[in-house]
Parts: C-alpha cells; structure tokens; sequence
C-alpha cells in the first residue's frame, strides 16, 4: 500500500524530528530523509511531499493527517483519497458517561521548565462537578482559570502527576515520545495501584502509534497494556480533560518556582523570546544555570550560544 499526501513546514519539521532515530544513511534526491518504522518505509521530500510505503502504511499516515488537522486546522487529502470520497467519520461517543482513567502531559514544548504528567480517574460520581467547574482540555482554559479549578479537581479525584526535571530530561535520551511514553506509563501503573477502580476505558492521547508506544517501553519492567489510544482525548474523555488541567496547573507553580530563583517572569513556548531570554539569564547566571532550567537538545540552545556569539 502506498499513501501520498503534502504536508506544511510546520509538520515537515515536526517528521524530522519524530523519524531522527529511524533515518536511513542513504536519502532519495530532493527527499529530506528517508525513514523505516515497524515495515513501513517513509520518505519526506523537500517540496513537503511525504510517501508511506507497506502493509500498515494507512495507520502510520493517518496519524501525520490528524496532526496537519489539528495543528493547522487544514484538511488534507491523500491520492486515495482523492479518487475515493469517503463517509465523513462518525463522532466518537465511547467515553461519554463511562468511568474512564486517563493521563496527559504539559510542558513538552517548553523550552523552559520540567515536563508533567498527570493521570487522573473520573467515575460517574464525579461527573457532575467537572461539568460544574468547565473541565475541558487545558490549552483551551485560560492559566488564571486553571489555578483556581485545579485545586478542586485534585482534592475530589483520584491522580497521580510525575515532575521530570530538567536535570534529569537532559540524562535522558532525546526522542521525545519515548520520554512521553514512559512517564504516562510510570503515572498509569501508579494510579491503578492506589485502588480497585470501576472503569470502562484507560484513555491516552495518540502522540505516536501504539506499537511504537509499547516499543518505547520495550525495558520498563511494569506496563500499563490496556491502554485506548485516540486523538484529541481532551476533548473526549473527562479523565483526560482532569489529568490535562492539574498537569498545566503543576507546570505553571513549576515555572513560577524556576522564575521566582532568577527574579524574572520565565516565558512559555520555545520562541524568539524565549531565545533572547535565554542568553540574558546566560549572561547573567553562567551556562550551567541554563541547564538547570531548560531542555538543552532544543534548537533554541543553539540560537542562545549564537545570540551570545554576536553579542560578543
């Protein structure tokens, strides 16, 4: 099976990133690699054209197509699709008034601050106070909100939330969804184990595949297996939704923390901004404090050393 479609830099840059690992030494001309996942051969070309080539290449391209949608709210179509007109997709209603434990994660795209992850169990009894206090996924509530509603929600709901440093992400290997993988794995199995919960689903926001979420447990010793992987959980899920707030509700106390040590408000995101605050506290404090802070195999450690050089 062969699926092609294009995608916009911005996925373009985020499949670089994803394939790093699993590039071959040998690039097709005008491709920016060419990449084996689990049978499927990917190639990215420059001009934005990607092929999936082999038996599962379907799933592992429908995964980039729900990116490009949500990321860039555009809707693309692959050349089978073209000639196909397919039925538009029923609304996923599985988790609508079932217990379900879920689990998300914050500050992955942070240049600033740890990553947290939280996972959370949502029975019935709790369903009229979420929907009371607007539990929704976080990136749609406003931080001041999420301060005075997460300490709500942590007092009610059964959780569990996991803080990766900065120290220790900068020991660790930098592929990204294996670091994802583990820590929902490490809160899941933490959860489970405080009681005999009565629920339906365990839900996980799909950031990777499912075989390639199992693979990157491949040396953890206790696994969370019953896992119901799909996209834009937040939104469908309460227990996500729960684990989603209290993660963001934990990042911004952290970041408060980390700003509070160097007298300064620490921006959010990996921007321009942010590059430019980085060489300041550089400046101000010495490299070792940037590691202390930030997630240094960023693209922005790069811009701050050159920022400093002309600076110089």
């Amino acid at each position: 099976m062969t699926i092609v479609f294009k995608v916009s830099d911005n996925i373009k840059e985020k499949m670089v990133e994803y394939y790093n690992d699993l590039k071959r030494d040998k690039t097709p001309a005008y491709a920016s690699f060419q990449a084996d996942e689990a049978g499927t051969v990917i190639t990215l070309y420059d001009s934005g054209k990607v092929v999936f080539q082999g038996d599962s290449a379907d799933i592992d391209a429908n995964m980039w197509i729900d990116l490009e949608k949500s990321i860039n709210n555009r809707d693309i179509k692959t050349e089978l699709e073209k000639n196909d007109d397919k039925k538009e997709e029923e609304k996923d209603t599985r988790f609508i008034g079932v217990p379900t434990i879920g689990s998300d994660e914050t500050g992955t795209g942070d240049y600033f601050g740890p990553i947290v992850v939280a996972a959370t169990y949502v029975g019935k009894e709790h369903f009229n106070l979420l929907y009371d206090l607007g539990v929704r996924d976080s990136k749609k509530i406003k931080d001041d909100k999420i301060m005075k509603i997460a300490p709500i929600i942590m007092k009610n709901i059964p959780h569990v939330t996991y803080i990766l440093s900065n120290k220790e992400f900068n020991e660790r290997p930098t592929n990204m969804n294996k670091i994802k993988a583990i820590l929902h794995n490490k809160a899941l199995c933490s959860l489970l184990k405080k009681d005999n919960f009565n629920y339906k689903y365990i839900v996980v926001d799909q950031f990777c595949f499912p075989k390639v979420y199992f693979s990157h447990l491949k040396e953890v010793p206790e696994k969370c297996t019953n896992i119901t992987f799909t996209t834009k959980a937040e939104d469908k899920a309460l227990s996500v939704a729960a684990a989603s707030i209290i993660s963001r509700y934990i990042l911004l106390l952290e970041f408060k923390k980390l700003g509070d040590t160097l007298n300064i408000f620490l921006n959010k995101g990996a921007s321009n901004t942010v590059d430019q605050q980085g060489a300041m506290i550089v400046k101000k404090y010495g490299e070792k404090k940037l590691a202390e802070i930030a997630k240094l195999s960023f693209k922005n450690t790069d811009k701050i050393k050159a920022i400093l050089k002309d600076q110089a």
